[in-house]
Protein backbone atom coordinates (compact mmCIF):
# COMPACT_ATOMS: atom_id res chain seq x y z
CA UNK A 1 0.00 0.00 0.00
CA UNK A 2 2.82 1.94 1.02
CA UNK A 3 4.40 1.82 -2.52
CA UNK A 4 0.87 2.52 -4.29
CA UNK A 5 0.78 5.61 -2.29
CA UNK A 6 4.15 6.46 -3.27
CA UNK A 7 3.84 6.13 -7.16
CA UNK A 8 0.07 7.95 -7.39
CA UNK A 9 1.56 10.80 -4.86
CA UNK A 10 -1.03 10.10 -2.77
CA UNK A 11 -1.55 8.89 1.31
CA UNK A 12 -1.89 5.49 2.28
CA UNK A 13 -5.36 6.55 3.67
CA UNK A 14 -6.50 7.53 0.05
CA UNK A 15 -5.14 4.48 -1.25
CA UNK A 16 -7.46 2.46 1.42
CA UNK A 17 -10.19 4.42 0.67
CA UNK A 18 -9.70 3.68 -3.19
CA UNK A 19 -9.50 -0.17 -2.36
CA UNK A 20 -12.41 -0.33 -0.24
CA UNK A 21 -14.53 1.64 -2.41
CA UNK A 22 -15.09 4.74 -0.93
CA UNK A 23 -16.87 7.74 -2.53
CA UNK A 24 -14.92 10.26 -0.94
CA UNK A 25 -11.90 10.23 -3.31
CA UNK A 26 -12.00 12.78 -6.25
CA UNK A 27 -12.23 10.91 -9.96
CA UNK A 28 -8.76 12.04 -10.42
CA UNK A 29 -6.97 10.67 -7.65
CA UNK A 30 -8.95 7.66 -8.20
CA UNK A 31 -7.83 6.97 -11.43
CA UNK A 32 -4.06 7.63 -10.66
CA UNK A 33 -4.38 5.32 -7.87
CA UNK A 34 -5.93 2.69 -9.90
CA UNK A 35 -3.33 2.99 -12.43
CA UNK A 36 -0.35 2.57 -9.78
CA UNK A 37 -2.28 -0.76 -8.53
CA UNK A 38 -2.32 -2.08 -11.74
CA UNK A 39 1.27 -1.13 -12.62
CA UNK A 40 2.88 -2.41 -9.09
CA UNK A 41 0.04 -5.42 -9.46
CA UNK A 42 -1.56 -4.53 -5.70
CA UNK A 43 -4.24 -6.57 -4.61
CA UNK A 44 -6.44 -5.17 -1.55
CA UNK A 45 -5.31 -8.22 1.44
CA UNK A 46 -9.14 -9.69 1.98
CA UNK A 47 -8.45 -11.37 5.24
CA UNK A 48 -6.66 -7.64 6.81
CA UNK A 49 -9.97 -5.68 5.41
CA UNK A 50 -11.76 -8.40 6.96
CA UNK A 51 -9.99 -7.64 10.72
CA UNK A 52 -10.35 -3.94 10.23
CA UNK A 53 -14.30 -4.05 8.80
CA UNK A 54 -15.65 -7.23 10.25
CA UNK A 55 -16.79 -8.03 6.56
CA UNK A 56 -15.55 -10.44 4.10
CA UNK A 57 -17.18 -9.71 0.99
CA UNK A 58 -18.91 -12.80 1.02
CA UNK A 59 -22.42 -13.95 0.39
CA UNK A 60 -23.65 -17.45 1.15
CA UNK A 61 -26.55 -18.91 -1.23
CA UNK A 62 -28.33 -22.11 -0.62
CA UNK A 63 -30.31 -23.76 -3.45
CA UNK A 64 -32.62 -26.44 -3.49
CA UNK A 65 -33.28 -28.26 -7.14
CA UNK A 66 -30.37 -26.51 -9.49
CA UNK A 67 -32.23 -28.99 -12.12
CA UNK A 68 -35.37 -26.82 -11.95
CA UNK A 69 -35.00 -23.89 -14.75
CA UNK A 70 -36.18 -21.13 -12.54
CA UNK A 71 -33.98 -21.68 -9.51
CA UNK A 72 -30.91 -21.75 -12.03
CA UNK A 73 -31.56 -18.40 -13.07
CA UNK A 74 -31.73 -17.23 -9.92
CA UNK A 75 -28.89 -18.45 -8.40
CA UNK A 76 -27.09 -16.71 -12.39
CA UNK A 77 -28.60 -13.96 -11.72
CA UNK A 78 -27.60 -13.49 -7.68
CA UNK A 79 -24.24 -14.28 -8.50
CA UNK A 80 -23.93 -11.38 -11.22
CA UNK A 81 -25.38 -8.88 -9.02
CA UNK A 82 -23.29 -10.33 -6.09
CA UNK A 83 -20.03 -9.30 -7.96
CA UNK A 84 -21.74 -5.80 -9.38
CA UNK A 85 -21.83 -5.21 -5.31
CA UNK A 86 -17.94 -6.58 -4.88
CA UNK A 87 -18.84 -9.29 -3.11
CA UNK A 88 -18.17 -13.28 -4.26
CA UNK A 89 -20.91 -16.11 -3.42
CA UNK A 90 -19.62 -19.49 -2.31
CA UNK A 91 -23.00 -21.74 -2.81
CA UNK A 92 -23.77 -24.93 -1.22
CA UNK A 93 -26.59 -27.23 -3.42
CA UNK A 94 -28.62 -29.60 -1.44
CA UNK A 95 -31.74 -31.95 -2.78
CA UNK A 96 -32.91 -33.11 0.23
CA UNK A 97 -35.22 -30.40 2.01
CA UNK A 98 -34.32 -31.72 5.95
CA UNK A 99 -34.26 -29.64 9.38
CA UNK A 100 -30.60 -31.66 9.33
CA UNK A 101 -29.73 -30.73 5.95
CA UNK A 102 -30.47 -26.91 6.32
CA UNK A 103 -28.38 -26.43 9.30
CA UNK A 104 -25.66 -28.45 7.73
CA UNK A 105 -25.13 -26.20 4.81
CA UNK A 106 -25.22 -23.10 7.05
CA UNK A 107 -22.24 -24.70 8.54
CA UNK A 108 -20.37 -25.26 6.00
CA UNK A 109 -20.74 -21.66 4.80
CA UNK A 110 -20.51 -19.74 8.03
CA UNK A 111 -17.07 -21.73 8.32
CA UNK A 112 -16.39 -20.16 5.46
CA UNK A 113 -16.48 -16.55 6.72
CA UNK A 114 -19.68 -15.20 4.77
CA UNK A 115 -21.41 -12.41 5.48
CA UNK A 116 -24.83 -13.57 4.62
CA UNK A 117 -26.99 -15.92 3.40
CA UNK A 118 -29.64 -16.41 -0.07
CA UNK A 119 -31.83 -19.62 0.30
CA UNK A 120 -33.40 -19.87 -2.62
CA UNK A 121 -36.83 -22.66 -3.15
CA UNK A 122 -36.36 -24.09 0.55
CA UNK A 123 -40.08 -25.30 1.23
CA UNK A 124 -38.54 -26.60 4.73
CA UNK A 125 -39.08 -22.87 5.80
CA UNK A 126 -43.11 -23.84 5.74
CA UNK A 127 -41.96 -26.22 8.93
CA UNK A 128 -43.00 -24.15 11.98
CA UNK A 129 -40.87 -25.24 14.41
CA UNK A 130 -37.74 -24.85 11.84
CA UNK A 131 -35.40 -21.66 12.94
CA UNK A 132 -32.28 -21.05 11.13
CA UNK A 133 -29.11 -20.49 12.85
CA UNK A 134 -29.02 -16.72 14.14
CA UNK A 135 -25.98 -14.28 13.79
CA UNK A 136 -25.62 -14.14 10.03
CA UNK A 137 -28.79 -11.96 7.75
CA UNK A 138 -30.44 -14.11 5.34
CA UNK A 139 -32.68 -13.48 2.58
CA UNK A 140 -35.26 -16.23 0.66
CA UNK A 141 -36.27 -16.05 -2.43
CA UNK A 142 -39.32 -17.58 -2.98
CA UNK A 143 -39.58 -20.10 0.33
CA UNK A 144 -40.07 -17.90 3.36
CA UNK A 145 -44.61 -18.39 3.27
CA UNK A 146 -44.10 -17.16 6.92
CA UNK A 147 -42.03 -14.35 6.39
CA UNK A 148 -39.90 -14.88 9.02
CA UNK A 149 -37.45 -13.33 7.29
CA UNK A 150 -36.84 -11.01 4.14
CA UNK A 151 -37.80 -12.45 1.16
CA UNK A 152 -37.86 -11.64 -2.49
CA UNK A 153 -39.83 -13.35 -5.54
CA UNK A 154 -41.43 -12.50 -8.55
CA UNK A 155 -45.49 -12.27 -7.94
CA UNK A 156 -46.34 -15.41 -9.38
CA UNK A 157 -50.14 -14.52 -8.09
CA UNK A 158 -50.50 -11.77 -10.41
CA UNK A 159 -48.94 -14.02 -13.29
CA UNK A 160 -51.12 -16.51 -13.22
CA UNK A 161 -53.68 -14.64 -13.21
CA UNK A 162 -52.48 -11.81 -16.29
CA UNK A 163 -52.73 -15.18 -18.45
CA UNK A 164 -54.94 -16.63 -16.71
CA UNK A 165 -57.26 -13.58 -17.86
CA UNK A 166 -56.13 -13.11 -21.23
CA UNK A 167 -57.24 -16.76 -22.20
CA UNK A 168 -60.79 -16.10 -20.91
CA UNK A 169 -60.89 -12.25 -22.46
CA UNK A 170 -60.24 -14.00 -25.94
CA UNK A 171 -63.48 -16.47 -25.16
CA UNK A 172 -62.42 -19.20 -23.75
CA UNK A 173 -65.21 -20.58 -20.78
CA UNK A 174 -62.53 -21.78 -18.95
CA UNK A 175 -58.94 -22.53 -18.64
CA UNK A 176 -57.30 -26.08 -17.82
CA UNK A 177 -53.80 -25.56 -15.27
CA UNK A 178 -51.40 -27.71 -15.47
CA UNK A 179 -49.43 -27.37 -12.38
CA UNK A 180 -46.38 -27.79 -10.83
CA UNK A 181 -45.14 -29.99 -7.39
CA UNK A 182 -47.58 -29.60 -4.86
CA UNK A 183 -44.49 -28.69 -2.31
CA UNK A 184 -43.46 -25.75 -4.59
CA UNK A 185 -43.92 -22.34 -3.52
CA UNK A 186 -44.43 -21.08 -7.16
CA UNK A 187 -46.64 -23.94 -7.99
CA UNK A 188 -49.11 -23.20 -5.23
CA UNK A 189 -49.43 -19.74 -5.73
CA UNK A 190 -49.87 -19.95 -9.23
CA UNK A 191 -52.47 -22.59 -8.90
CA UNK A 192 -54.90 -20.43 -6.41
CA UNK A 193 -54.00 -17.37 -8.31
CA UNK A 194 -55.72 -19.42 -11.61
CA UNK A 195 -57.86 -20.81 -9.27
CA UNK A 196 -59.48 -17.64 -7.86
CA UNK A 197 -59.28 -15.71 -11.23
CA UNK A 198 -61.33 -18.49 -12.74
CA UNK A 199 -63.89 -18.48 -9.77
CA UNK A 200 -64.48 -14.33 -10.05
CA UNK A 201 -65.11 -14.62 -13.80
CA UNK A 202 -68.07 -17.07 -12.57
CA UNK A 203 -66.17 -20.05 -14.67
CA UNK A 204 -65.94 -23.17 -14.12
CA UNK A 205 -63.09 -24.70 -12.36
CA UNK A 206 -61.54 -27.55 -13.81
CA UNK A 207 -59.79 -30.18 -11.72
CA UNK A 208 -55.55 -29.51 -11.18
CA UNK A 209 -53.57 -31.87 -13.63
CA UNK A 210 -49.86 -31.80 -11.58
CA UNK A 211 -46.86 -32.28 -13.42
CA UNK A 212 -42.88 -31.95 -12.36
CA UNK A 213 -41.89 -29.23 -14.18
CA UNK A 214 -40.73 -31.01 -16.99
CA UNK A 215 -41.09 -31.71 -20.35
CA UNK A 216 -42.26 -35.48 -19.82
CA UNK A 217 -44.29 -34.52 -17.03
CA UNK A 218 -46.57 -31.92 -19.73
CA UNK A 219 -46.86 -34.50 -22.08
CA UNK A 220 -48.45 -37.15 -19.30
CA UNK A 221 -50.92 -34.20 -18.64
CA UNK A 222 -51.29 -33.31 -22.36
CA UNK A 223 -52.12 -37.03 -23.20
CA UNK A 224 -55.25 -36.41 -20.68
CA UNK A 225 -56.56 -33.09 -21.84
CA UNK A 226 -56.30 -34.14 -25.44
CA UNK A 227 -59.12 -37.20 -24.19
CA UNK A 228 -61.62 -34.27 -23.70
CA UNK A 229 -62.97 -32.34 -26.93
CA UNK A 230 -64.20 -29.97 -24.42
CA UNK A 231 -61.01 -28.67 -23.41
CA UNK A 232 -59.79 -25.43 -25.61
CA UNK A 233 -57.41 -23.92 -23.43
CA UNK A 234 -54.45 -24.81 -20.88
CA UNK A 235 -52.23 -23.30 -18.58
CA UNK A 236 -48.99 -25.00 -17.87
CA UNK A 237 -46.74 -23.92 -14.70
CA UNK A 238 -43.67 -23.41 -16.57
CA UNK A 239 -42.52 -23.59 -20.10
CA UNK A 240 -41.07 -27.18 -20.35
CA UNK A 241 -44.62 -28.41 -19.28
CA UNK A 242 -45.96 -26.42 -21.71
CA UNK A 243 -43.85 -27.56 -24.70
CA UNK A 244 -44.96 -31.53 -23.51
CA UNK A 245 -48.45 -30.22 -23.60
CA UNK A 246 -47.91 -29.14 -27.21
CA UNK A 247 -46.70 -32.08 -28.11
CA UNK A 248 -49.58 -34.24 -26.59
CA UNK A 249 -51.97 -32.23 -28.67
CA UNK A 250 -50.39 -32.42 -31.46
CA UNK A 251 -50.11 -36.18 -31.59
CA UNK A 252 -53.44 -36.31 -30.97
CA UNK A 253 -54.54 -33.77 -33.75
CA UNK A 254 -55.56 -31.00 -31.80
CA UNK A 255 -54.66 -27.69 -33.63
CA UNK A 256 -52.73 -24.99 -31.23
CA UNK A 257 -54.21 -22.48 -31.02
CA UNK A 258 -57.33 -23.25 -33.66
CA UNK A 259 -58.48 -25.96 -31.30
CA UNK A 260 -56.75 -25.49 -28.04
CA UNK A 261 -54.79 -22.22 -27.18
CA UNK A 262 -51.54 -23.17 -24.77
CA UNK A 263 -49.95 -20.49 -22.36
CA UNK A 264 -47.01 -21.35 -20.09
CA UNK A 265 -44.81 -19.58 -17.54
CA UNK A 266 -41.17 -18.19 -17.32
CA UNK A 267 -40.14 -16.89 -20.70
CA UNK A 268 -37.87 -19.45 -21.88
CA UNK A 269 -35.29 -18.21 -24.02
CA UNK A 270 -36.31 -20.87 -26.57
CA UNK A 271 -40.19 -19.96 -25.95
CA UNK A 272 -40.34 -17.67 -28.84
CA UNK A 273 -38.77 -20.45 -31.14
CA UNK A 274 -41.78 -22.87 -29.72
CA UNK A 275 -44.21 -24.35 -32.95
CA UNK A 276 -46.67 -21.96 -32.86
CA UNK A 277 -44.19 -19.36 -30.81
CA UNK A 278 -45.26 -19.76 -26.78
CA UNK A 279 -47.31 -17.17 -24.91
CA UNK A 280 -46.39 -17.21 -21.71
CA UNK A 281 -45.25 -14.77 -17.99
CA UNK A 282 -41.84 -13.68 -18.53
CA UNK A 283 -40.05 -13.24 -15.26
CA UNK A 284 -37.64 -10.15 -14.53
CA UNK A 285 -34.79 -12.94 -12.77
CA UNK A 286 -32.17 -10.40 -12.53
CA UNK A 287 -34.53 -7.61 -10.75
CA UNK A 288 -35.08 -10.27 -8.47
CA UNK A 289 -31.29 -10.90 -7.68
CA UNK A 290 -30.95 -6.97 -7.12
CA UNK A 291 -33.38 -6.80 -4.84
CA UNK A 292 -32.04 -9.85 -3.26
CA UNK A 293 -28.74 -8.73 -3.02
CA UNK A 294 -29.36 -5.40 -1.82
CA UNK A 295 -31.69 -6.24 0.87
CA UNK A 296 -28.90 -8.59 1.93
CA UNK A 297 -26.28 -6.23 1.90
CA UNK A 298 -28.50 -3.83 3.53
CA UNK A 299 -28.51 -5.93 6.36
CA UNK A 300 -25.25 -6.57 6.27
CA UNK A 301 -24.43 -3.04 6.61
CA UNK A 302 -26.93 -1.53 9.17
CA UNK A 303 -27.47 -4.96 11.39
CA UNK A 304 -30.84 -4.72 11.57
CA UNK A 305 -33.11 -7.69 9.67
CA UNK A 306 -36.73 -6.33 8.52
CA UNK A 307 -38.55 -9.56 7.93
CA UNK A 308 -39.59 -7.21 4.33
CA UNK A 309 -41.58 -8.88 1.75
CA UNK A 310 -40.59 -7.79 -2.07
CA UNK A 311 -42.65 -8.99 -5.09
CA UNK A 312 -41.33 -8.26 -8.68
CA UNK A 313 -43.99 -7.67 -10.57
CA UNK A 314 -43.30 -10.29 -14.20
CA UNK A 315 -45.44 -9.41 -17.63
CA UNK A 316 -47.23 -11.40 -20.07
CA UNK A 317 -45.85 -11.99 -23.66
CA UNK A 318 -48.77 -12.89 -25.88
CA UNK A 319 -46.68 -14.95 -29.01
CA UNK A 320 -49.03 -17.49 -31.33
CA UNK A 321 -49.91 -20.25 -29.56
CA UNK A 322 -53.05 -18.35 -28.01
CA UNK A 323 -56.43 -17.51 -29.79
CA UNK A 324 -60.35 -17.22 -30.05
CA UNK A 325 -61.68 -20.35 -29.15
CA UNK A 326 -63.09 -22.71 -32.42
CA UNK A 327 -66.74 -21.99 -33.05
CA UNK A 328 -69.15 -23.56 -31.40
Amino acid sequence: MADVAALAGVSSQTVSRVANHRSNVEEETRQRVLSAMRVLGYRPNTAARALVTGQFRTLGLISFGLGNFGNARTVDAVVRAAQRADYTVNMVAIEAQTEQAVHAAFDRLTMQAVDGIVLIEAQILDTPALRLPSGVPVVTADGDAGHRHATVDTDQALGARLVTRHLLDLGHDTVWHVAGPEDSHAARRRAESWHATLTEAGATVPPVLFGDWSAAGGYEAGRHLARRPGVTAVLAANDQMALGVTRALAEAGRRIPGDVSVAGFDDLDEAAFFSPPLTTVRQDFDVVAERIVALLVGQIETGRTPATAVLVPPRLVVRDSTGAPPPR
